[in-house]
């Protein structure tokens, strides 16, 4: 694996160079969408619907939508100065148990390794960890972005999972639940069920079923030959945003010298 942040972790007046990384990959099938006629990638371009035409990066400005159609910009040099300072420590705060943290607050999971230097105290803190049955919550900047943080012992490594804010967990009253009462002989057969399904997390008796048979599906069809490729053209056509360019350019051109769309003055 190859690691996405390298730093340090700081524990108490103990600093542990770590390197980190990614712990989980999506593995859903992507697909390309084609023109069914050349079987062609399609493109995808900024365009402004109003001016209609391709808008080019320098066009670009961050707008806050507060109301519907209504924006606030917020310019380069604005947004500059909320840009996290880049920091390679991860602090740990404090410690908690692992219960007191509900799932949902869960959000990306990356494996911590320790540094040449950091084996000692990195396996300080893993023991620790291990024996106190507690949990650490940290602070972490990532990509320029801060984020609260747990540290925990994940089988033989110490694991990073980056946690929501209190605010950015939805709340859960706005929902219309059920107000009926529950029958006791009822309960009673629900409980029965749940025990007789009950058993040991197992993750590896479990698969993408789907996914799979979608692999099967595209397997037999590279067997059998059922592939396509796009029509090949003698000539690459310009881009758009180029092409919309030039003929900017030419009319503009046109209109300096008082010459009509043919080459003609009026």
């Amino acid at each position: 694996m190859r690691s996405m942040w390298n730093g340090s972790l700081s524990f108490g007046l103990v600093n542990i160079p770590v390197k980190m990384y990614t712990a989980t990959q999506a593995k859903d099938l992507r697909f390309n969408q084609l023109h069914s006629l050349c079987h062609t990638p399609i493109k995808y371009e900024k365009v402004c619907p109003n001016c209609q035409r391709p808008v080019a990066s320098d066009e670009i400005v961050r707008g806050y939508q507060y109301e519907r159609g209504r924006y606030v910009i917020v310019q380069d040099e604005e947004w500059d100065n909320f840009a996290e300072k880049s920091s390679r420590t991860v602090d740990i705060l404090r410690f908690v148990e692992l219960g007191e943290v509900d799932p949902i607050y869960f959000d990306k999971t990356y494996y911590l390794e320790p540094a040449e230097t950091g084996g000692k105290a990195y396996a300080l803190l893993h023991q620790a960890l291990s024996m106190s049955g507690k949990i650490a919550v940290a602070e972490i900047t990532i990509r320029s972005k801060s984020s609260l943080a747990v540290i925990r012992v994940y089988h033989g490594v110490l694991a990073l999972e980056t946690i929501h804010y209190p605010d950015e967990i939805r709340d859960y009253t706005q929902l219309s639940l059920p107000r009926v009462p529950v029958q006791e002989r009822e309960l009673e057969m629900a409980l029965s069920l749940i025990n007789s399904l009950t058993e040991r997390f197992e993750p590896e008796n479990y698969s993408d079923e789907r996914r799979l048979k979608l692999l099967e599906l595209i397997h037999r069809k590279i067997q059998g030959q059922e592939t396509v490729l796009p029509d090949q053209r003698e000539e690459e056509s310009a881009p758009v945003d180029l092409l919309a360019a030039l003929q900017a350019s030419i009319r503009a051109q046109q209109e300096k010298m008082g010459q009509g769309p043919g080459g003609y003055r009026h």
